[in-house]
């Protein structure tokens, strides 16, 4: 038992003690935040400076993306002028009574190749007949395929002036239609399975998403840092010695809870720094009149702890097996990456998990072995899963490690002095069987 914490302390401490292990505990959060954030900050500054020209075969829809809306604060289509300027350059174009609007779009869609001031970045087409004909297509052609953003903007706002005018032809006074055409607003709500209600929807998608990754992150990063430990340990021949005073299994045992002691330390950096976070967030949306608590539970914490541990003791075993049977951190890398692939399975479903956390599908996955631990920690998150869902999840996860430290252990003994060609698949089951 001494020699298994000499192990742990010396993993413990070597790692903690490194400068990155500081700098990414503190910076990782932040890195995590940005990569939420940034993107929808570059996309709508992005779609802030595309210059539209709108070609209007109607001649009617000018008031839709006018800058100086004629009534105040709406316009008469109902749409605000300064709402449109904010997200789209627009210059109308009226093309009343044009028999040939495709041409005329022609001309304009030649600028989009333009340089300067005459380049435009999209042209949105309103064929002469849209008011009278509900079949009428709207054409936008950009540089782009994918900016649906653009399509979607001019569309609401066109199809809403549209809207406006022939309610207004059957006698429906304007300054009326504003007020209602107001959409509705619509609130997520979830029911538990003992009725009681709390706030769900986007808030709660996201919050999956960041409480997931925090999960998953560091059980990979801490499985890659035993197996390339185990490597070089075999590369500079101090697995030798380390075997001639301990067993392999000792030898392992204690790697694996050190790098787990590192990655718990880490973790609990990181919730403090959340419950900071959330207790400053908590307390300005209280002012406001919003309960953010009802998004989290204290048996959130509780069972992110639990499947930490789970998770991570399960994919660690896998990396200590590539340690061991590889002589390179790329021989490694190569039998590793296809299995992290089917690992992370549950990451890459994961939107089909948290938008339909009590399907078929996650409550497959949430009862099977490997994938257990994150998909029901998603579904905890998220729903409200049956107690003895999560009693069998732990079950299968703990009985999954049990098997896997099994073999690993067995694979450890003979991998680590094992050296030059990568052992063959038939070649380890072997092993398992000998050692």
């Amino acid at each position: 038992m001494n020699k298994l914490l000499a192990v742990f302390k010396r993993e413990y401490l070597s790692a903690v003690r490194k400068k990155m292990f500081i700098v990414m505990t503190f910076l990782l959060p932040v890195l995590m935040a940005g990569l939420m954030v940034l993107p929808g900050m570059v996309m709508m500054r992005g779609l802030g400076e595309k210059k539209i020209v709108v070609l209007d075969g109607t001649g009617q829809l000018e008031s839709a993306y006018s800058r100086k809306p004629s009534i105040p604060g709406k316009n008469r289509s109902g749409v605000t002028g300064r709402g449109v300027r904010s997200m789209l350059n627009v210059d109308y174009v009226s093309r009343n009574g044009d028999q040939n609007l495709d041409a005329t779009a022609k001309q304009y869609i030649a600028r989009m190749n333009a340089k300067g001031k005459e380049k435009i970045d999209g042209v949105f087409v309103i064929p002469a007949d849209a008011i009278a004909n509900t079949d009428a297509h709207l054409k936008y052609y950009s540089r782009s395929a994918t900016d649906f953003i653009g399509q979607e903007r001019l569309g609401s706002i066109t199809n809403r002036a549209i809207h406006t005018i022939r309610l207004s032809a059957r006698g429906i006074p304007v300054e009326e239609l504003a007020s209602l055409m107001k959409d509705s607003s619509v609130d997520g709500v979830q029911v538990s399975k003992s009725g009681a209600e709390k706030k769900g929807g986007a808030a709660n998608f996201i919050v999956g998403f960041v409480m997931t990754a925090l999960l998953l992150v560091p059980s990979f990063i801490y499985g890659l840092e035993i197996m390339r430990g185990i490597i070089q340990e075999k590369t500079d021949r101090v697995i030798e010695v380390l075997v001639s005073s301990m067993s392999p299994s000792q030898l392992l045992v204690g790697k694996i809870l050190g790098v787990a002691a590192v990655g718990l330390t880490q973790i609990a950096v990181w919730l403090v720094m959340l419950a900071l976070a959330g207790a400053y967030i908590t307390t300005t949306a209280a002012m406001a009149g919003e309960n953010i608590l009802q998004l989290l539970r204290p048996a959130t914490f509780v069972y992110f702890v639990i499947f930490f541990i789970l998770a991570y003791l399960t994919y660690v075993c896998i990396y200590a097996i590539g340690g061991s049977v590889c002589n390179s951190e790329k021989e490694a890398q190569q039998l590793i990456a296809p299995i992290t692939m089917i690992m992370m399975l549950p990451w890459f479903l994961l939107v089909a998990i948290i938008t339909s956390p009590d399907s078929k599908l996650s409550v497959v996955f949430s009862l099977s072995p490997v994938f257990g631990p994150l998909t029901m920690y998603v579904r905890t998150l998220v729903a409200d899963p049956p107690m003895w869902h999560i009693a069998v999840c732990i079950a299968v996860s703990i009985a999954t490690i049990f098997v896997f430290f099994w073999a690993t252990a067995k694979i450890f003994r003979v991998g680590i002095l094992s050296y030059g060609k990568r052992p063959s698949i038939p070649e380890i089951l072997r092993w398992i069987r000998v050692a």
